[in-house]
């Protein structure tokens, strides 16, 4: 039966309805009990120096992002320029916070890339499998946080006590997840017969599409060492927006260790992917809210810390739009007729 086009558009409306609800329910309840008086008393005091350090080392992450992008495109025999890369991130960085959807930067960088990879499959699996990287990264460091946490004497960081310790569910999530990193990269053929069942959307289209990805994972299969420095670059970046948001913390004199923002920062990424909320919002300040409790710090400090790291990833991201608007103006440019050559 084929869809009305009023259904087509009317699902992405309640979609997107859903996700704002979350989003203002859970900021209405965090802030029903907030003095806004000590929240912006943190904001006033913020120190611009720490504050300007915190944007130095957000511009660091998005180079060494771009920069293990651009190694797993040379895994594939894609050659793109990295200040290319770095624009496609700028822009990329403007449409996650600009939009009600955090993939719609992914969507900027596939269609940046699909042209010289003369495919927008494997536009998409390379992207993906920087996505799978940068989130074991994220377990990684959490797990590193959470042990270190553990051997200070405060092994239970959760408010529900029917949960294990931290170290104990970190530790064997990225253990399973690395190994079935690890399989689907040595026996590509696995992930071609998972895929196989949905050949009945359409067997030849999806059938070409599944050799794509099955290829692409055998190319990166036989770059070790391009793998080993792409997931070295993915713990450089998380250790990164880690020390951003100790930036922050710093500026405001709010007492968390570094070992704790190894926790929650790769935590508070984590929650946002999930596609309950408009780009994290709400969500993310809850998951702060929740671990600087169980730090005995109140409400405010949680706050303020993810509403200023927002903050200025919003301002950056801003860079993107600029970037966005000048291409633009470079397709609009008119190309200089040659001039006549002179006969001699």
């Amino acid at each position: 039966m084929t869809k009305h086009p009023a259904e087509g558009r009317l699902r992405p409306a309640l979609l997107l309805a859903a996700k704002v609800v979350v989003s203002v329910g859970l900021l209405a309840w965090l802030f029903r009990n907030t003095d806004i008086a000590r929240l912006w008393a943190y904001v006033a005091k913020a120190s611009p120096a720490w504050l300007a350090i915190a944007v130095v080392l957000y511009l660091a992450q998005l180079l060494v992002s771009a920069w293990r992008w651009g190694l797993l495109l040379e895994a594939q025999r894609v050659h793109v320029a990295w200040r290319k890369l770095v624009d496609s991130y700028m822009v990329a960085y403007f449409f996650n916070n600009f939009l009600p959807s955090n993939i719609g930067g992914d969507v900027v960088r596939i269609r940046d890339t699909a042209a010289q990879a003369g495919s927008k499959t494997l536009a998409t699996t390379v992207i993906l499998f920087d996505r799978v990287i940068g989130v074991i990264a994220l377990v990684l460091i959490a797990a590193v946080g959470s042990t270190s946490g553990a051997t200070a004497g405060e092994p239970r960081l959760l408010p529900w006590t029917w949960l294990p310790p931290l170290p104990w569910v970190l530790w064997p999530a990225l253990v399973v997840g690395a190994s079935v990193f690890v399989i689907a990269l040595r026996r590509p053929g696995g992930v071609a017969l998972l895929l196989r069942p949905l050949r009945v959307i359409h067997a030849e289209w999806v059938g070409q599409r599944i050799e794509r990805i099955v290829g692409a994972l055998g190319r990166f299969r036989d770059r070790p060492a391009t793998l080993a420095g792409c997931f070295a670059g993915a713990i450089f970046v998380q250790g990164i927006l880690v020390l951003f948001y100790l930036a922050i913390v710093r500026s405001m004199a709010i007492p968390v260790p570094l070992w704790h923002l190894a926790v929650i920062v790769p935590l508070s990424f984590v929650v946002q992917m999930l596609p309950i909320s408009v780009n994290g919002l709400g969500v993310r300040e809850a998951t702060f809210t929740v671990y600087f409790h169980q730090m005995g710090l109140p409400r405010e400090p949680a706050l303020v810390v993810s509403f200023m790291g927002a903050a200025l990833m919003l301002v950056f991201s801003l860079s993107g739009a600029v970037a966005y608007v000048a291409r633009g103006a470079r397709r609009r440019a008119p190309v200089d007729a040659p001039e006549p050559e002179v006969l001699g």
